[in-house]
């Protein structure tokens, strides 16, 4: 059997040139993330999101992007998740997509903010009632005993809702991510990878080109 050291895939794909690059990063992952849907990347919406303690230890999971604008990155989630008493203490947060369909990566790093009560509510309906159910039944993060809490649970607010709209739950919610950094990676030959990265000054997009 090969070893680990020996597994590696040579990136020849496309490359990212100066000329290819929008002034605007969110114009650059709009031409990127309409790419990625033309492609059929597999769950083009899943995302690395790391957050951290106060003290400045990790955590990483992937999560969903549901939405995004000049504004910054959605997501949803439990507020009383693991991930979301890390950005009590800390709210700031990472993202990273990696659709390795395209050999393309892009990183967002900044602040991290509630959307509005309104932005999930509207969410919230737009989801399948079973995720509904879920949102209500399943304490994250939390240990349980076993599974049989969640399908109790599930049961409970299953019948409670029967018939009627299932309102969202004060402890669920969504995020935005500010960016002040965004990064965008594309694979090449040898390692030789190229970088582009988006710093936001005085409200203001720098861009410059990253060595490999």
């Amino acid at each position: 059997m090969s070893s680990i050291a020996d597994i590696r895939k040579d990136y020849k794909l496309q490359s990212l040139s100066e000329q290819d690059v929008a002034a605007d990063p969110f114009e650059q992952f709009g031409r990127w993330w309409q790419e990625a849907l033309n492609s059929e990347v597999d769950e083009v919406n899943a995302m690395t999101l790391a957050t951290a303690t106060k003290t400045g230890i990790p955590s990483a999971r992937i999560v969903l992007l549901k939405g995004y604008d000049e504004k910054g990155f959605v997501f949803f989630t439990n507020y009383e998740s693991h991930k979301a008493k890390e950005l009590v203490e800390n709210p700031h947060a990472s993202l990273v997509f990696f659709w390795k369909e395209l050999e393309r990566q892009v990183r967002i790093d900044g602040a991290v903010e509630k959307v509005s009560a309104a932005e999930s509510d509207a969410y919230f309906q737009s989801r399948p009632e079973g995720s509904q159910i879920g949102a209500w039944a399943s304490p994250q993060s939390a240990v349980i005993q076993n599974r049989r809490i969640i399908e109790t649970n599930v049961a409970k607010y299953t019948e409670a809702f029967a018939g009627k709209p299932i309102p969202r739950p004060d402890h669920w919610g969504g995020y935005r991510v500010l960016p002040v950094c965004i990064e965008f990676w594309q694979g090449r030959s040898s390692r030789l990878h190229d970088r582009f990265r988006f710093t936001r000054e005085a409200g203001n997009w720098k861009r410059e080109r990253l060595a490999p």
